[in-house]
């Protein structure tokens, strides 16, 4: 579980927003299906489906915007402050 936290914090701040794109369309889908003429077992089963992906979807985008975060704040944080002497 440590390895999978380490890789999905390595990824970059712009993967982290797609990825929070598909969680809500994964929420999306999985209330969305319920309109759909099929058996109520199957409308179960479609939405355990989809409403794990949405909750797996947020869960990695958590750690990966939380990761490039902290780094752009550090980065910022460097920078050289030249302060105007009036």
């Amino acid at each position: 579980m440590n390895r999978v936290k380490i890789w999905l914090s390595s990824l970059s701040y712009h993967t982290g927003l797609y990825i929070l794109g598909a969680c809500i369309l994964f929420y999306i889908i999985s209330f969305a299906q319920m309109l759909l003429p099929i058996s109520v077992t199957a409308k179960g089963v479609l939405w355990i489906i989809f409403f794990g992906l949405a909750k797996t979807a947020q869960y990695s985008a958590i750690v990966i915007l939380g990761k490039a975060g902290i780094e752009t704040l550090r980065r910022k944080l460097r920078k050289p402050r030249i302060d105007k002497v009036d």
